[in-house]
């Protein structure tokens, strides 16, 4: 399977997720969208990652951009995750690994690799990072600039 890249359609995805909702990414069109795929809940890294774009929140709200942050644990362990650190974004389940896999970012492990997208209004791929090594994340400030940068 071809992995997306910048220019190309986003590939659509309907997911569970934290607060008892679907998530489907056609939901959102007619807004910029950011999709954080992250290894996994209550690690380390993710962990500081989350927790930033949490408390850097005005940086994608001033964009006007949708944060989903998207993992294979199901949504039992997102909840916990996100009540324990008291995460804004909605948490995705993507427990058969779909959504990642048509997103190019899982790793020659099995594990995702921690990427970012950014997805503009009419849900084409704007900004597309895959870390190679899970232990940097881009900062809210460098995600809020590639959705300027997208409505460009």
């Amino acid at each position: 399977m071809r992995r997306p890249e910048v220019g190309d359609p986003a590939p659509g995805f309907t997911l569970a997720g934290t607060g008892g909702k679907q998530y489907s990414l056609s939901d959102y069109l007619g807004q910029p969208v950011v999709l954080a795929f992250y290894p996994g809940d209550n690690t380390a890294v993710c962990t500081t990652q989350l927790r930033s774009y949490s408390r850097d929140w005005d940086a994608f709200d001033e964009v006007g951009a949708v944060l989903l942050g998207i993992s294979p644990q199901g949504v039992a362990s997102h909840e916990d995750f996100a009540d324990r650190h008291d995460l804004r974004m909605p948490l995705l389940a993507d427990t058969d690994k779909t959504a990642g896999a048509a997103y190019g970012v899982i790793g020659p492990m099995g594990f995702y690799r921690r990427s970012i997208f950014v997805v503009d209004a009419a849900g084409v791929i704007r900004y597309a990072h895959r870390a190679l090594a899970g232990l940097t994340f881009k900062g809210a400030a460098d995600i809020a600039a590639a959705v300027r940068e997208a409505e460009v």
